[in-house]
């Protein structure tokens, strides 16, 4: 069949990225993303279920920041920091 597409510039630059690449016509390289592509455009992908995260209460900090890793690492090996 025989058509004529307009091509938004950043799909018929990837076009012919893929054809240097490849060393394929542009007709065998459109036909095969359509055949990619087509299926999810006619059935498209059920969406992820969600996630769900379960919160859990540890307590208080121990350590007064936890920004200080160094001290925090002292703290817990049992040993004096400052």
């Amino acid at each position: 069949m025989r058509t004529t597409l307009t091509l938004d510039d950043d799909v018929a630059a990837q076009l012919r990225r893929i054809r240097r690449r490849d060393g394929r016509s542009l007709k065998d390289v459109v036909n095969d993303a359509l055949r990619r592509g087509l299926p999810n455009v006619e059935h498209p992908p059920a969406p992820d279920k969600p996630v769900r995260v379960h919160v859990l209460d540890v307590g208080p900090c121990l350590v007064g920041s936890i920004d200080n890793v160094a001290e925090v690492l002292a703290i817990e090996e049992g040993e004096d920091f400052k």
